[in-house]
């Protein structure tokens, strides 16, 4: 697979990381629980679903934003925006 991050500032004088991936993508009913506590798509096991929630709450907690652009076959793209202060 290949992944490629990107780091830029936005039109809002914010930092945008962008990380995106070649992978399977995602559905959009998953996209809409990706964020949750103990969401997971993993085999039963292996993970705890909390990787995204706490990542999610940490940046909110710095003023910040995460997001997923997603097409089933098309990869995935994660935009984490950060106030620069």
């Amino acid at each position: 697979g290949r992944i490629v991050i990107s780091t830029s500032l936005n039109k809002r004088d914010m930092l945008e990381l962008q990380v995106e991936d070649d992978g399977p993508g995602m559905a959009p009913e998953l996209q809409e629980q990706v964020f949750a506590p103990f969401f997971t798509t993993k085999p039963e096991g292996e993970g705890t679903g909390l990787g995204l929630y706490i990542c999610h709450n940490i940046i909110h907690e710095h003023g910040g934003s995460i997001s997923l652009e997603s097409q089933p076959g098309a990869g995935a793209t994660f935009k984490i925006c950060l106030p620069v202060e």
